[in-house]
């Protein structure tokens, strides 16, 4: 199928290739020529193929006249363009939207729900170069002003409403956070944010703290940037490479291109966001989506594929749609797969997918085109820009209970309701002209009559979230105070405050602080109380010392968990040797085993606590332990950390204890589940309370009592 599927596609390049060869013949003017007009809407365009004498004639006749879709009708280069709307890849589009929600609710059965972006993008480079070339096509010309403009009506609207009302949000609920996160305002309005967050070092995988409810607009600066360069490097290569097939060839090329640089660029086990982020480490997907824009652009696709070729292109949508979906249940976002070319294997099922939905006749494209679907996909932009912020502010920063489901229905019912209400009040009457109908009503008086002056109420409303919002983004933000090197005595209590003005947890409290949260940024610093903490209620025996025991043959390894732990360890195990390093990743322990092993202190008794920071893969892990040696005992440690690594760390965490010998695992997961009281306001970090029940827990793995699983 999928042979005879190839035979079709490339018959009707040929057929494809004829027919535009008439329509974009080259014209006598250079490329770097630019005609400017009057009118605005029209000023800026770049003279690429005049249309040959006649071709007014097959534009208005034989050929259909169609657009991408509804909600992009108005792109068309053509005013008179007719246009076909193509539900089926709004359907689509609502399956990316519910899977990017499912990703960031962390939700288990959708672990590669990430993957929802690249069929964005996918989509978005077929429909632009779609357009764009239809408007060559039939004027000619790139109306690059024109085309400009009507993005960002578009696109703008929604993004500057959800960002004025977010940002008033948190200038009434948490100014502190948002003072933190003007700058990520700022490059979201100039659609940089992606940029912004690779240089400054913002990770989409491993950030601590609360998150920001701006960190996924950075797909958006990735498919805005596009926006501006890909026009010129079309009408180039429209111009100068006349033949259909060589310029695929060449868009192909850089799709490779970008993909190489991905997996070049990625180093397993570590933070991926960098290529993660990265447009040039992602055109490959918008780069995919124009290249089958010429090889079967919308208009030509009915004449193109037609009869028994149908099917074959409804049973090869169908196959790569169930791949898609596949990877979204099996994937995740820090295997190696993806970078090594998955992402790309998935770019390519978009396109077969997108294919068969944008055939009128297919009957993947009728099913997917169902009402629900088409509906959320109208609005997926919406419901877009609004599932993040409402998840990050109506959720948590302590959650130890799992997954809410009644609290995850309510943030995504809200996010569809935010996303219908700015859709019909918001982006659709922005675009077709309600702003100019409002000047123009302002202008001659009508402002005065009862029914404008609802509109005047909204408007008055709409000015002031605005003007909160900018209070709160003209606030200084909170600096950051570098950690304090940890003061550690055998039984004083290790605590945490937020320098500098958020306050400090008293070792006298036992529960959990639940406010303030601390803003993204903010740093933990140690402090010492001289002290003794008493532990209450049923975990008050987990600190009592063990029978006579020592540690002087124990090495702990970990990160700030470990440091929470340490002085509780050292009272439990004396001689204990532990090495703990704030925001420590397990690619860093190598090193710490080498030098410990040359100085003769590694221990006969290992603990690995790492995971908080980030992920790892099992081979990394394995060839950890190798290093250890012939050891008599290797506890490891899961995780509980509020990110989406902790599944992934703790599956191989888990698998490695089961087969690695002389291995047992501390399930820290399953014993502090429901266990609030046990953490600081980042969900992360242990208080008092929870840092002598973890240390009991370690210390009764490495004596070889109750461990929570073993392997010898």
């Amino acid at each position: 199928m999928f042979i005879r599927f190839l035979t079709v596609v490339s018959q009707n390049f040929i057929g494809n290739w004829k027919y535009l060869k008439g329509q974009l013949t080259m014209g006598q003017t250079t490329f770097t020529e630019l005609s400017w007009r009057s009118d605005l809407t029209s000023s800026f365009a770049l003279p690429v193929a005049p249309p040959e004498r006649g071709s007014a004639s097959v534009s208005s006749g034989s050929i259909p006249q169609w657009s991408s879709r509804k909600n992009d009708a108005d792109l068309s280069a053509s005013a008179s363009t007719k246009s076909r709307y193509m539900p089926g890849l709004d359907g689509l589009r609502a399956i990316a939207v519910m899977a990017v929600i499912a990703y960031h609710l962390n939700l288990s059965f959708a672990p590669g729900g990430l993957l929802g972006v690249g069929i964005f993008f996918v989509l978005s480079g077929y429909l632009i170069t779609d357009l764009l070339v239809e408007g060559v096509r039939s004027e000619g010309r790139m109306q690059l002003t024109k085309f400009w403009i009507r993005r960002a009506r578009r696109l703008l609207p929604a993004l500057l409403f959800m960002l004025v009302v977010v940002c008033a949000y948190m200038t009434i609920w948490d100014s502190g956070q948002l003072a933190s996160d003007k700058m990520d305002v700022v490059a979201a309005l100039f659609y940089v944010s992606n940029w912004w967050y690779i240089f400054h070092h913002v990770s989409y995988f491993a950030s601590f703290g609360p998150p920001t409810p701006f960190g996924h607009l950075w797909s958006l600066a990735v498919e805005e940037q596009f926006y501006l360069i890909w026009p010129f490097l079309l009408a180039f290569g429209l111009r100068y490479v006349p033949r259909r097939g060589t310029l695929v060839g060449w868009i192909l090329a850089g799709a490779l291109v970008s993909a190489g640089l991905m997996a070049f660029l990625y180093q397993p086990g570590m933070d991926p966001s960098r290529v993660y982020y990265g447009t040039d480490t992602r055109a490959f997907g918008l780069l995919i989506g124009s290249a089958l824009a010429l090889l079967l652009p919308s208009k030509r696709l009915p004449s193109l594929v037609k009869g028994r070729d149908r099917f074959v292109l409804d049973g090869v949508g169908l196959a790569a749609l169930a791949a898609i979906i596949l990877m979204i249940w099996k994937t995740n976002q820090f295997e190696t797969f993806l970078y090594d070319g998955g992402l790309l294997f998935l770019s390519v099922l978009s396109a077969l997918v997108i294919a068969a939905l944008a055939h009128p006749k297919t009957i993947l494209g009728k099913v997917m085109g169902c009402h629900p679907l088409s509906w959320l996909g109208k609005r997926s932009y919406g419901i877009y820009l609004w599932h993040y912020p409402v998840i990050v502010l109506t959720s948590p920063s302590v959650n130890t209970n799992g997954l809410n489901l009644t609290r995850a229905a309510l943030q995504v019912g809200a996010s569809i309701v935010i996303a219908d209400l700015s859709f019909r009040f918001v982006e659709e009457p922005i675009r077709h002209g309600a702003l100019g109908r409002v000047l123009a009503r302002l202008r001659s008086g009508e402002w005065r009559s009862r029914p404008f002056r609802g509109n005047v109420l909204v408007s008055m409303c709409a000015l002031v979230a605005l003007g909160v919002s900018t209070v709160g983004m003209a606030k200084p933000a909170v600096p950051v105070v570098a950690p304090a090197a940890p003061v550690i005595a055998p039984v004083s209590s290790t605590i945490f405050t937020l320098s500098p003005t958020i306050g400090s947890v008293s070792a006298s409290h036992a529960s959990l602080v639940t406010k303030p949260r601390p803003p993204r940024g903010r740093t933990l610093v140690r402090h010492k109380v001289s002290h003794p903490v008493k532990p209450r209620g049923s975990h008050a025996k987990a600190v009592n010392p063990l029978a006579h025991p020592s540690g002087k043959d124990v090495t702990a390894i970990g990160d700030s968990i470990m440091l929470d732990a340490k002085p509780y360890l050292k009272e439990l195990l004396p001689g204990i040797n532990v090495q703990g390093k704030v925001s420590r990743q397990l690619y860093e322990a190598p090193a710490l085993v080498a030098q410990l092993k040359a100085k003769g202190t590694l221990g006969n008794r290992i603990i690995v606590e790492l995971g908080t920071n980030g992920p790892f893969t099992r081979g990394q892990l394995v060839s950890l332990l190798k290093s250890f040696g012939n050891v008599k005992r290797i506890v490891l440690v899961n995780t509980r950390v509020p990110r989406p690594w902790q599944n992934v760390v703790n599956q191989t965490i888990a698998q490695v204890a089961k087969t690695f010998p002389n291995t047992t695992m501390v399930n820290w997961y399953a014993d502090s589940a429901g266990k609030n009281a046990y953490f600081y306001p980042d969900g992360v970090h242990l208080n008092p309370t929870g840092a002598q029940v973890y240390a009991k827990l370690l210390a009764n793995a490495v004596l070889g009592m109750e461990p929570s699983q073993k392997k010898s």
